[in-house]
């Protein structure tokens, strides 16, 4: 049995792809704090692909203790695809931050994305037919106004996620690492990154993309031999490409 695990999969994107990828007969581990969320996407899956198995774990990926239990509570599985979608927004100006909520943002944008990523790689970087796939944002490639935070951490997962990428391939390692990088997706993020539950996409974008549609593109991603999917913020089209930051050459000297 190989397994397909998505951390953030209670709702949007992570959501979405947990249902695309039961349709390639993918069995699946879904994370998220929310058990009641997953276990009603589990009844969904399996109602309509029985012959699957949907493996729901519940975790606070923000609590560093909670990420390495989780890791290693799933290690007498195969894994062949690791989604780290979890992510946090949090909109504001830098001096009026919450620094709780920073706090948070950096722990489950960075800190976690970085560990389980680690994990995933020391664990699967020989093995055939692999992915590790992380959510980045178009915010990590074009700061965004009132959100200096936010896309700090996102250009560190678009980094981290394609120097990891040229490294392995350097190595010559079969395991491939991928990076997605939505731009206004309507979902949850909004609303918690803006504190508004009122938070409406029709008046704030003239475009936007559904979490269905996100997911789509992450399936894309996930058949392709590229290593960036990327949505462009001002024209909302979504290319498939090799690394877009700048990367000194492999053999060169350190700097």
């Amino acid at each position: 049995m190989k397994y397909t695990v998505i951390t953030g999969a209670s709702s949007g994107i992570g959501l979405e792809a947990a249902k695309a990828f039961s349709k390639l007969g993918k069995n699946l581990i879904l994370i998220a704090r929310r058990k009641e969320r997953l276990d009603q996407l589990k009844q969904a899956i399996v109602s309509e692909f029985p012959d699957l198995e949907v493996i729901v774990k519940v975790a606070d990926l923000s609590q560093r203790e909670s990420v390495l239990t989780l890791y290693a509570d799933l290690k007498k599985y195969v894994i062949e695809t690791w989604i780290n979608n979890a992510g946090l927004g949090y909109y504001h100006t830098v001096a009026k931050q919450d620094l709780d909520k920073v706090g948070q943002m950096l722990q489950l944008n960075v800190e976690a994305l970085t560990l389980l990523s680690t994990l995933y790689v020391t664990d699967y970087e020989n093995v055939e037919n692999t992915q590790l796939i992380n959510l980045s944002s178009a915010g990590g490639y074009k700061n965004v106004p009132n959100a200096v935070t936010y896309c700090a951490t996102k250009f560190y997962v678009s980094a981290f996620t394609e120097g990891l990428a040229l490294e392995l391939q350097a190595k010559g390692a079969p395991l491939k690492v991928k990076v997605l990088a939505p731009a206004a997706t309507e979902t949850e993020f909004a609303q918690i990154a803006n504190g508004s539950q009122s938070y409406d996409y029709t008046e704030a974008f003239s475009t936007f993309h559904t979490a269905k549609e996100m997911a789509q593109f992450l399936i894309e991603l996930y058949l392709s031999p590229k290593v960036v999917g990327h949505v462009d913020r001002d024209t909302f089209t979504f290319t498939l490409s090799d690394p877009l930051f700048d990367h000194y050459q492999t053999g060169m000297k350190n700097m």
